[in-house]
């Protein structure tokens, strides 16, 4: 059991010093994904802090230790999801983009746009794999669903993503 899991479990068991410094641990994760969400600084700071709360306010519901920052990063990405769904804006951070492998060849509007048209489900699981770096097993964990199907998503996401740029090659 590594020194996180072990903070973890003091966390779920009501310590509130492992709380903290759990939270500390990942405030830069949660930051990037703050900001790859909304692109402005206040605002992902914003969603820190609610996520802090919430994520407080239901440390006892984690099952797996092992998977807390997992669990956190499923908080902040639906928190920020929230958010943009009442501005009925999405924009997507630079690194977000760069972290897709995509060709520089193309200016960060294009891919900007390519990302845009994707769907939620698409633009979630490049994050959580390419952005935070997840392994499919903690990112089929996060969202409950099947390893395969998870990949099986993952793939169509980038080959959508990929068709997408040959189209606007074309034109």
């Amino acid at each position: 059991m590594t020194t996180n899991e072990q903070l973890v479990i003091k966390a779920i068991a009501g310590n509130e010093a492992a709380f903290i410094e759990l939270m500390k641990m990942y405030k830069i994760d949660l930051y990037k994904t703050g900001l790859s969400f909304f692109k402005n600084e206040e605002e992902a700071l914003e969603a820190i802090q609610e996520v802090t709360y919430r994520a407080y306010k239901s440390i006892r519901k984690i099952k797996e230790p092992a998977y807390f920052k997992t669990w956190l990063m499923r908080i902040m990405i639906n928190y920020c999801q929230d958010q943009l769904k009442k501005k009925k804006r999405e924009v997507l951070n630079e690194d977000y983009i760069q972290a897709q492998g995509v060709s520089e060849s193309h200016s960060a509007l294009e891919i900007e746009d390519v990302l845009q048209s994707l769907d939620s489900r698409s633009r979630e699981l490049l994050t959580l794999k390419y952005l935070h770096g997840l392994k499919i097993k903690e990112i089929a964990y996060a969202m409950d669903c099947p390893e395969g199907t998870i990949k099986t998503w993952l793939h169509k996401a980038l080959q959508e993503m990929r068709s997408k740029f040959s189209e606007e090659g074309e034109n």
